[in-house]
């Protein structure tokens, strides 16, 4: 199965490793990364890792291309990213490994043009000729219509392609109303969704549930060290994580995502999707990179991922 995967707000993320880091003081650096970034760019890059095809596109800025056009030939990844003026924005990062805590500085994104819009649309209507499956990953950048990918994915309905959704806030209530197949939310963002507060497992899972439909038919909803609950209409699992010390959250998500569309495209069952994604996600959390890790480091660490069915009720 070939994927695809669509990234409107790259970024550059700069990310400085300080430990015990404190404000308003001088901090030592023990080290310094500068990645290719934004959350379908990490996706295809699990994606690539795992030795599926992947294709990109979404809008990078032209000045500072060449930081993504180096990463995605190392990890040969099909870039079809519409060029826009300017610069990819940066985000910097700072990892504090001893306190397992990571303090985000994120910057605003460009704001593409009409005429790049319509690119897009036409890159992606072309590229679901050939991409099975359709990632759609991030935020909508400020100038952006909030249906951009309400319409990107009724456009990816049309041609009979499977779509996952992983955004939040208003362009993620737009989003469901058009019924993608797979909705990945947290549970702040599932509780904005159903403006609701979400404070327990029951709650969590009659929310999640209330998204299936004919066409939504898998919600999975990440819940921090608790794990995560993988609903379908007729079953459910909550995959736990073995408590492991965390060297980095960031791209944890991601791989998640990363994961499950791996495991459909082995057509494996939800319980072993959540299964492998739960050993994605901990091959970020546990190590610092960006790369996946070999095969029988993932096997490794899908034996250490506890699978519980979830039924709802008394």
């Amino acid at each position: 199965m070939k994927v695809a995967t669509i990234t409107v707000n790259p970024a550059v993320d700069e990310t400085i490793s300080v430990d015990n880091f404190k404000l308003g003081t001088v901090n030592r650096s023990q080290g310094y990364r500068y990645d290719a970034g934004g959350k379908g760019v990490n996706v295809a890059s699990f994606l690539a890792d795992y030795g599926i095809p992947v294709t990109v596109t979404g809008f990078l800025g032209e000045e500072n291309a060449d930081v993504f056009e180096r990463h995605f030939s190392r990890k040969n990844i099909e870039d079809r990213f519409v060029r826009v003026p300017g610069e990819t924005r940066v985000n910097i990062k700072i990892m504090d490994e001893v306190n397992q805590a990571t303090t985000d500085l994120n910057m605003p994104g460009q704001v593409p043009g009409e005429y790049a819009i319509s690119r897009l649309m036409e890159q992606v209507e072309a590229m679901s000729e050939a991409c099975e499956c359709f990632v759609l990953s991030g935020n909508i950048q400020s100038g952006l219509p909030i249906r951009f990918y309400a319409d990107i994915i009724q456009l990816l309905k049309s041609k009979k392609r499977r779509v996952v959704l992983d955004t939040s806030g208003d362009a993620l209530a737009e989003s469901v109303k058009v019924r993608p197949n797979i909705i990945k939310p947290n549970i702040h963002e599932l509780s904005a969704l159903v403006n609701k507060p979400l404070d327990g497992i029951e709650s969590i899972y009659s929310s999640a549930i209330s998204m299936i439909n004919e066409d939504t038919t898998t919600v999975v909803v990440s819940m921090g060290r608790q794990g995560a609950l993988f609903v379908e209409k007729d079953q459910a699992f909550i995959a736990r994580p073995p408590d492991v010390a965390v060297k980095s959250t960031v791209g944890a998500g991601d791989a998640m995502v990363a994961g499950l569309v791996a495991g459909l495209s082995k057509k494996i069952s939800l319980r072993d999707c959540a299964r492998l994604a739960t050993a994605f996600s901990l091959s970020m959390i546990t190590r610092l990179g960006r790369d996946l890790p070999e095969q029988n480091v993932i096997d490794d660490f899908q034996k250490q991922v506890e699978i519980t069915p979830f039924v709802f009720g008394p």
